[in-house]
């Protein structure tokens, strides 16, 4: 496996160069060769102005990160003829000032608009929510707005960076929201770890919002704040790293047991990581009526005879290992018919993979590096998926909660059920039809336009059904 580069060239770690390039036959080809020997993709070559001595383009490179970028740099920087005016990290440059922002619906160009959207006028809208709160909903953003609220504890791989750090993210969030699903996202990064107090903030600016959804807040206390949250509010309060994931996952098994023919009652999984989303696939899946679940943390597989787990833990062993199955992840990947890794690089190999049923399926979602690389799996396995975007069969929540955001709001739904949950998983597995289902296409793209509307029907109709929705789906806009 040390062949396989740990990352490939992407637009994340890509750098646009400005080139002063000696204007004489053959200097662009040497340029691109340099630039192409020390790995790097090349995307667009433009030209910024030239004359008779010197001509200055622009050249995008993809890289595999930022230390190779600077590599291929310097291979530039020392061909003759070739001068590096500046380089520019696309990255950081699209952050600049931010992701998002705060625009006026409605212009404010004489004295008539003016007091209607502001003073004497307003009062009167402030009067009419005072009288009847429910007009919070038809008369102020609250209606399509989500509180992307986080503590920075728990961001992405980089483990608890703190709030002002995690603010990229929450960002990055809110615009999906608006991109995909026509949704207002604001990042709401909370200066607190204490449960309690944590709590009470988000509670106290919850009636700007439709919804709020929790974001990178680390185990085990994100299970708590959840809870606590959705007692407290009567919107809908949704942790997306544990049930968005859930939701994809199960959305592509769905699709992915339908290749290998396998009915969901009966399979045997075994789940890697059993932290915020890995407790979350467990739950979904045993709703759905699948019996054998295996949870394997640090010290093997998680059963109620282990004297070291914490209350979580136990809780999820109740719930899981029918058999009572011990040992390390090697043993109890025999019989197996699921992976699924929500836990760090390479901790399964192809003898683990052989251990497995007839037509395994894995899904190594660690990320950047997965549980088992696709080139060491594929052989061996009937389908696989993981949450990266440079292979086939990407397990990614923007599948899910850009539509369960737009449903809930839609149909002023109080809350998130699991019956909600199951809706949206199918919803997005049936956006691909059986004609087109293999094993590299059990999930549909992020970018499958179709996605989000089918998640909002599905989970404004299960909201309807379960009597959680403040309006008939039907009426909704």
């Amino acid at each position: 496996m040390e062949d396989i580069p740990d990352y490939l060239p992407s637009a994340s770690n890509s750098v646009t160069l400005r080139l002063d390039i000696r204007n004489r036959p053959g200097m662009l080809a040497e340029v691109t060769s340099v630039i192409g020997a020390r790995g790097g993709n090349i995307g667009a070559i433009d030209i910024v102005r030239a004359n008779e001595d010197v001509m200055v383009r622009d050249i995008t490179i993809n890289a595999r990160s930022i230390d190779h970028a600077r590599e291929i740099v310097l291979e530039v920087r020392s061909i003759d003829g070739v001068d590096v005016q500046n380089v520019s990290d696309r990255t950081f440059l699209m952050h600049l000032g931010g992701k998002i922002e705060v625009r006026s619906k409605t212009p404010l160009t004489n004295r008539d608009q003016l007091s209607m959207a502001y003073t004497p006028g307003v009062a009167r809208v402030c009067e009419a929510i005072a009288d009847s709160p429910e007009d919070a909903h038809r008369l102020t953003m609250k209606s399509n707005t989500v509180a992307v609220v986080s503590d920075g504890t728990a961001v992405l791989g980089l483990g608890d960076i703190g709030p002002e750090a995690s603010i990229p993210v929450m960002e990055g969030k809110a615009q999906l929201l608006r991109e995909f699903a026509g949704v207002n996202g604001f990042p709401i990064c909370v200066d607190e770890t204490d449960v309690d107090a944590f709590v009470d903030t988000v509670a106290r600016i919850a009636p700007v919002f439709g919804a709020i959804n929790l974001e990178d807040i680390a185990a085990p206390r994100c299970f708590e704040i959840e809870q606590r949250l959705k007692e407290r509010l009567d919107i809908p309060v949704f942790h997306d790293d544990q049930h968005g994931t859930a939701v994809v996952a199960v959305a592509a098994l769905i699709n992915s047991l339908k290749i290998v023919d396998k009915p969901l009652e009966d399979i045997k999984v075994v789940i890697v990581g059993i932290g915020a989303a890995g407790t979350a696939v467990t739950h979904m899946l045993d709703e759905m009526g699948v019996d054998n679940i295996v949870g394997v943390d640090r010290q093997g597989a998680v059963h109620l005879d282990r004297d070291d787990l914490d209350p979580a833990k136990r809780a999820y062993a109740e719930v899981t290992n029918p058999n009572g199955e011990d040992g390390e992840l090697s043993e109890v990947m025999e019989g197996a018919d699921v992976f699924i890794g929500l836990s760090g690089p390479d901790v399964i190999g192809i003898d683990d993979l052989k251990k497995m049923n007839r037509d395994p399926i894995v899904f190594a979602m660690a990320n950047p590096r997965p549980e088992i690389m696709p080139e060491v799996a594929y052989p061996h396995v009937a389908v696989m998926a993981t949450g990266r975007s440079d292979y086939p069969n990407q397990i990614n929540n923007v599948l899910c909660f850009p539509g369960l955001f737009k449903g809930v709001l839609d149909c002023r739904a109080t809350d998130v059920t699991d019956g909600m949950k199951i809706a949206a998983a199918h919803a997005i597995a049936n956006t691909i039809s059986s004609d087109s289902l293999t094993s590299d296409y059990v999930i549909p793209s992020v970018f499958d336009q179709h996605v989000v509307d089918r998640v909002a029907e599905a989970v404004k109709e299960a909201a309807w059904e379960e009597g959680i929705a403040g309006r008939d789906p039907v009426h909704s806009r």
